[in-house]
């Protein structure tokens, strides 16, 4: 059915109109602002043509073309769970996480697919070959060294890539059960063994303490006791001296008072007197006591005392 000339004149209108939005679309999308820390791979008919870094730009419509949009910040990526066997040939379940960053937007764009993708795969299978040269007890100690090798095959790797990798963290290292089982009865029985061990130690320096103080309190007690007798000793000493020297004062004072007139009789009379006292309280004490034959002779009693011999 052919259509009128007002059918025709409404699809050409429409038509026209049609193509006015659409090069007004295009002449829009060719007016390009690209935010901070973000950066635009521009192509013109098919090839690279330059990087619009963050401003106002404005690109030829039907011409121009961003073909690849890229984040500038530093960028987390989740490395998925895998499954490792370590030198001693234990299974264990290794995550990470990496921190990378674009820097060369060309490169990021022409030199590799997808980046993300490789550094993940690449972190995986550098995890995997690092981890088979440590025993499983060491997996879990040398956690930097496994970083520190993830990053440097990263960062080689991503000098073509057009990134750099800053940091590589292992999440978890997640032994079988039985494994983890067995670590917690080593775990265990390595606190039982530290705690007999510290309780030894506390016992021997305990008793080394104790010794010690009883040598001490001994060597106190004999320094004391050996004080003791000297100033014992020392005290004795000066009492015989003193008992000495009065006694000399005592002979002295008695030659000076014999020599003199009256002296002699004075002497024996308190000699004589002294001798009665004597007698007496031996008689007292209910003992034998021996007289001379004749009482009357007073000279025999003395000379028994040595009187004579000093009159002599």
């Amino acid at each position: 059915m052919p259509f009128s000339q007002d059918q025709l004149d409404i699809f050409i209108l429409v038509v026209w109109g049609a193509i006015f939005f659409f090069v007004a679309f295009k002449f829009v999308q060719s007016i390009c602002l690209v935010p901070t820390k973000k950066a635009y791979v521009v192509e013109r008919l098919g090839k690279y043509r330059s990087t619009l870094e963050a401003g106002f730009h404005l690109l030829l419509p039907f011409i121009d073309r961003v073909a690849y949009v890229h984040d500038l910040k530093e960028e987390t990526i989740n490395v998925p769970p895998q499954e490792c066997f370590s030198r001693d040939e234990v299974n264990v379940e290794v995550d990470g996480v990496i921190y990378i960053q674009v820097v060369d937007p060309i490169k990021a764009s022409y030199g590799i697919t997808d980046y993300r993708f490789a550094a993940t795969q690449l972190a995986q299978t550098t995890t995997r070959s690092v981890i088979g040269t440590l025993d499983l007890d060491r997996t879990f100690e040398e956690r930097d060294v496994i970083s520190a090798k993830v990053v440097e095959v990263l960062d080689k790797a991503g000098e073509s890539w057009g990134i750099r990798v800053h940091r590589y963290e292992i999440k978890n290292i997640s032994p079988p059960l039985t494994v983890k089982n067995a670590m917690e009865m080593q775990v265990n029985a390595e606190r039982e063994r530290r705690a007999i061990l510290a309780k030894s130690l506390g016992d021997k320096t305990s008793r080394i303490n104790r010794s010690e103080g009883l040598k001490r309190e001994m060597i106190n007690i004999s320094e004391g006791e050996k004080q003791r007798r000297i100033n014992s000793a020392e005290g004795k000493a000066a009492e015989i001296f003193a008992i000495a020297k009065a006694t000399g004062d005592a002979i002295e004072k008695m030659a000076d008072v014999i020599t003199q007139d009256g002296g002699q009789q004075a002497i024996e009379m308190q000699l004589s007197e002294q001798y009665l006292q004597k007698m007496k309280g031996l008689s007292q004490e209910n003992r034998k006591v021996i007289l001379p034959a004749n009482l009357l002779n007073f000279d025999q009693w003395l000379s028994t005392m040595g009187l004579n011999k000093s009159k002599q």
